[in-house]
């Protein structure tokens, strides 16, 4: 068996690429062989900010030889009276087949000829040799770049190519215009710790070398080499520090030797607000903050940074991060006493000035808008007037501190800064957790505002931008949303969902609706169908991905293009959930199995009447002095006895009350179709016909209060 090792040397590569390249390649490459029927033991793809490689291990030599069956013209073109024409002879030279070979078998358009094949396998050198350059260009990301006189493009230029098969070089060249890079087995180790060239000797030799010139090829090991020498130098200061994992994955992919550096700054400057700290160290310097033993608020006057350069300088490195963030967090220190100097509603007149969309003004114009959606929503959930007031001031103040200075400068501080200013402003405590929660969920859809003014202003502020973009109609197709309104949408549910609040989103989106059209003159009704059929596929989404439910449940409670479930689901988000996941718990348990065959079998049967599919009531719908059987009294008493049950589980949305009465019901049901003193439900007589069906009718409404059973796959 073989080992081909392929490394690209480059330019430094920016962290995002290189996190992307890897993933690529340990996708792609697999695929990639099996498509050319090679198999493999291992293949293991490494990178460093100066190096993409691949190390394949147990490749064979050859390609294995294969059959191929290859379809030739039809078979009343190839021959004439039993004698092959010239189409048959073409194509047998063009196989390089005797015409004997050719074969004539039946398919769905006719008799064609075919010729059975045996293709040899190519070496494996040949295969790779056209293999690497694909797997190279191919490779996705962001801003690639052209370098020198060529046309490739790459995220940094190359520089280097190393290619071997076991001890051998396999002979690649890549060229960009008059730049050509030849394979060979040098390569190049860390720039500072050993800038000379290093020769590798076998493909198997690659990490080991690699190590010996002070870099270590495998994301991993560095990541998890990192964390300890982090961890263990803020043990060191008496501290603590959190792995943020986007810091730690960057970090990862910009070292190539890791070696910790410890800095400190003035305690001054621990007066500003700990998220003002940690957002300059990490999201602006890659810098591990060090909080005090046992905290993840209190900061210590030190940070750790990674280092790709020699540990034994060390301290002059130090210094220089050292410069960097006492500089920026003076910047912060100004910003924040600049703030302060004025109340945090000052700002409001500033938000004229800041263009929301060019289409739909200011955000001080979003901000009115705001306001009232959140008292329309107040007044959907009948709040008092204390919570009204509340919402009403935070949504006044939410997007306030979007034109401070310190927001300016730290886009990811809004929300944060706005409640920390509203404090200082003598806001409420109500009011300021709220202008931080309405930005909720931020990085995480399990993050979501835990208060009911958060709730309410963070539900106004979405419906917001969903009914004005969609208004413009902005809306988003395939994989282009470039407001996020899929998100947002999310958001919406998720947060009526979490705070389990009882809101019309049928009659909000309505009503938002009709104030837009109102102003910007657009079609109430278009706009309004939009929006709905947009939330009911996030509705449809987030059921399935993060409730888990099955797809035919889903289908079951939103419906198949019924309207009388689909409105009902944007009626009562609180309803469709439950009902859904109810109904995954009775499948669970086996409870739906004992209703899914009566309550099918009389839906379909059912749908031969004319009967209301809300009428639930026997009494008014069903003529007893037309029963035949002993059965269809049954049939009719239990039907009786469901009505309380089924209204109480409307009322309550205890579906169980529901099921329980359908699970009673069902050997009476089975008794009128199957049993002893079963009926013909189809009666010559249309007057019987029809009181039978109404029977049938009046289950399949009481299960339609859970859901669409014919939607529902048998297990």
């Amino acid at each position: 068996m073989t080992a081909f090792l392929l490394e690209v040397g480059t330019e430094e590569l920016p962290a995002s690429f290189l996190s992307g390249a890897v993933e690529q390649w340990r996708s792609r490459i697999p695929e990639s062989l099996a498509a050319h029927s090679l198999n493999s033991d291992s293949v293991t793809v490494y990178g460093t900010p100066r190096r993409l490689a691949v190390l394949i291990t147990g490749l064979p030599s050859q390609q294995p030889d294969r059959e191929e069956e290859i379809k030739g013209p039809p078979a009343q073109a190839a021959f004439k009276d039993g004698q092959p024409t010239q189409a048959a002879v073409g194509f047998a030279k063009k196989q390089g087949v005797a015409i004997e070979a050719l074969e004539v078998r039946p398919t769905d358009k006719g008799d064609f000829v075919f010729v059975q094949k045996s293709i040899p396998g190519r070496p494996v050198a040949d295969i790779l040799t056209e293999l690497v350059p694909q797997w190279i260009y191919n490779l996705e990301g962001k801003r690639l770049m052209r370098w020198g006189d060529g046309d490739v493009r790459f995220s940094r230029p190359i520089r280097w190519l190393v290619s071997l098969l076991d001890d051998a070089v396999l002979p690649i060249e890549l060229e960009n215009g008059s730049i050509k890079i030849h394979s060979d087995r040098i390569s190049y180790g860390h720039r500072v710790l050993h800038p000379e060239p290093i020769t590798i000797h076998n493909a198997t030799d690659y990490v080991k070398t690699l190590r010996y010139a002070y870099v270590l090829v495998n994301p991993e090991e560095r990541t998890q080499l990192i964390e300890e020498q982090v961890q263990a130098t803020v043990q060191k200061l008496n501290g603590s520090t959190e792995m943020y994992p986007d810091l730690l994955e960057e970090v990862t992919n910009l070292v190539e030797w890791p070696s910790p550096v410890v800095g400190k700054f003035e305690t001054e400057f621990l007066a500003l607000p700990t998220e003002v700290i940690t957002t300059v160290m990490v999201s602006h310097q890659r810098y591990f903050p060090v909080f005090a033993a046992g905290s993840n608020t209190t900061l210590q006057a030190y940070f750790v940074t990674v280092g790709n350069g020699d540990p034994n300088k060390a301290d002059i490195i130090a210094v220089g991060n050292e410069r960097v963030i006492r500089a920026r967090l003076a910047d912060g220190q100004f910003f924040y006493k600049s703030d302060l100097s004025k109340a945090l509603e000052d700002y409001l007149p500033q938000l004229e000035t800041v263009t929301f969309q060019e289409d739909l003004g200011s955000l001080r114009a979003k901000v009115d808008r705001i306001v009232n959606i959140a008292g329309q929503i107040s007044t959907q959930l009948q709040l008092t007037e204390s919570d009204r007031q509340h919402i009403t001031r935070a949504a006044l103040l939410c997007k306030a501190d979007l034109v401070t200075q310190m927001v300016y400068e730290f886009p990811e501080l809004q929300g944060i800064m706005g409640q920390k200013y509203a404090i200082a402003s003598g806001e409420s405590t109500e009011v300021a957790t709220a202008i931080f929660e309405h930005y909720l969920p931020r990085g995480a859809d399990d993050i979501l505002p835990q208060t009911l003014t958060g709730q309410v202003v963070g539900l106004a502020d979405r419906l917001d931008t969903l009914v004005s973009i969609f208004g413009l109609g902005l809306i988003p197709s395939g994989s282009s949303d470039p407001f996020a309104l899929r998100r947002a949408a999310n958001a919406v549910v998720n947060i009526t969902w979490a705070a389990n609040l009882q809101i019309n989103l049928a009659t909000l989106l309505e009503q938002v609706a009709a104030n837009f059209c109102q102003q910007y003159n657009k079609d109430l009704g278009q706009l309004n169908s939009a929006l709905q059929e947009f939330f009911l596929q996030r509705i449809r989404t987030l059921l399935q991905e993060e409730k888990q439910i099955d797809y035919d449940l889903v289908n079951a409670v939103l419906g198949e293009n019924d309207p009388e479930y689909t409105d009902r689901a944007l009626q009562d988000l609180l309803d469709v959930r439950d009902r859904a996941l109810y109904l995954q718990q009775i499948r669970r348990d086996g409870t739906l199995d004992k209703i899914y065959e009566t309550v099918n079998r009389s839906t379909r049967l059912a749908a031969q009447g004319d009967l209301d599919t809300k009428q639930l009531d026997p009494t008014s719908v069903v003529r007893p002095e037309l029963f035949q059987k002993p059965s269809e009294s049954a049939f009719y008493e239990d039907l009786v006895k469901l009505v309380p049950q089924t209204q109480a589980a409307q009322e309550s949305r205890n579906y169980q009350l529901l099921v329980a009465g359908l699970v009673d019901i069902a050997p009476t049901v089975s008794n009128f179709f199957d049993g002893a003193d079963s009926v013909l439900v189809i009666d010559p007589d249309p007057e019987i016909k029809r009181n039978r069906l109404n029977l049938l009718g009046l289950l399949r409404n009481h299960a339609r209060v859970l859901a669409d059973f014919g939607a529902i796959v048998k297990n």
